[in-house]
């Protein structure tokens, strides 16, 4: 059996889905941008027996399209912008009236959709408008063995967000963070994954005990979890935060906004805090650090038993199998 697998861009998990497949099938790549991408996913499509699209995107609906035309298997991965529309913002797919067409398509006629966390299966079923039979929730999977405590840790609070737009600074509560760190002038904070030229804009308006920096290698973000004792993500929406995961098999404590997926990981093991308010922001992470020494080893027994790569491996063989059957 053929698996086309599709994506505008690469991630880590992305990587990990296709690490997996291609343990059990021939596989093939494509990196689809811009309006050249639309024949070179028909062609994919046609020497593939199933599809496989990372985000429901207009991409998406070409694939899906591409797959009923040629009466191909189609699944979707959804993970977070492709079910959001936050017009105040200008974050997700849903904001574009001739985007969210053609995703509300890919959606219902995809042969399956995979959510990674149950909010986002709830907001593809309100976006779409339909009775979403089938979406299926398979959450990604982290490698324990790496993202693991060593040495130790300082009063410091890490925030990992990557961000190359206003809209992302937005959606991942980079101005609610710089105000929390105002109210915690004696504490310091590590913003990582600013690029240029917003890195610049925002070093010249934060307080002095932040230091923001750009992308890190895997290796370097897994040094900066180690050393953090909270790590403090004040998203605005988020599916199943990867950041936090990584975080939380590293020992960290985790302080979050109680948005979207944030609470499937960190309910029980961490502070989850209303939107909005620095003050109460800052007040959960003083909690956080006042904490007793291993007061994040709950929270990675906890990831590290429920998000396995294992698990999602299990999951995507048994969709595929089922597909080609």
């Amino acid at each position: 059996m053929k698996i086309l697998v599709t994506s505008s861009f690469v991630t880590p998990f992305i990587t990990e889905d296709l690490n997996i497949l291609r343990k059990h099938w021939d596989v093939e790549h494509l990196m689809v941008r811009g309006a050249g991408a639309l024949p070179s996913i028909a062609l994919g499509v046609r020497r593939s027996d199933i599809v496989y699209t990372w985000f429901a995107s207009t991409y998406a609906a070409a694939a899906v399209a591409s797959a009923r035309a040629f009466r191909r298997r189609s699944v979707i991965a959804i993970g977070g912008a492709d079910v959001a529309g936050m017009e105040e913002i200008g974050y997700g797919m849903w904001i574009s009236p001739w985007k969210a067409r053609l995703v509300s398509y890919a959606l219902k006629r995809a042969d399956r959709v995979l959510a990674v966390d149950p909010f986002l299966k709830e907001e593809a079923i309100r976006r779409a408008g339909y009775d979403g039979r089938n979406i299926e929730c398979l959450p990604t999977g982290y490698d324990f063995n790496f993202w693991s405590p060593g040495g130790d840790t300082t009063d410091s609070v890490l925030t990992v967000a990557v961000c190359d737009s206003e809209a992302r600074l937005s959606v991942k509560g980079v101005d609610l963070l710089l105000d929390t760190a105002r109210c915690l002038s004696g504490t310091k904070f590590l913003l990582v994954g600013i690029r240029e030229p917003y890195a610049g804009k925002l070093r010249a308006q934060a307080p002095a005990n932040i230091v923001i920096r750009g992308t890190v290698s895997r290796e370097e973000l897994l040094a900066l979890y180690r050393r953090s004792k909270v790590y403090f993500q004040p998203s605005r929406f988020e599916g199943l935060p990867n950041s936090v995961c990584e975080a939380m098999l590293c020992g960290c404590v985790p302080v979050c906004t109680d948005v979207g997926g944030m609470r499937t990981p960190v309910a029980g093991n961490g502070f989850l805090v209303t939107r909005g308010d620095p003050g109460t922001l800052a007040a959960a992470i003083t909690k956080a650090m006042d904490g007793p020494p291993g007061a994040g080893l709950r929270g990675r027994e906890s990831i590290a038993s429920r998000f396995t790569l294992e698990r999602r491996e299990q999951g995507l063989v048994q969709l595929m199998a089922g597909l080609a059957g």
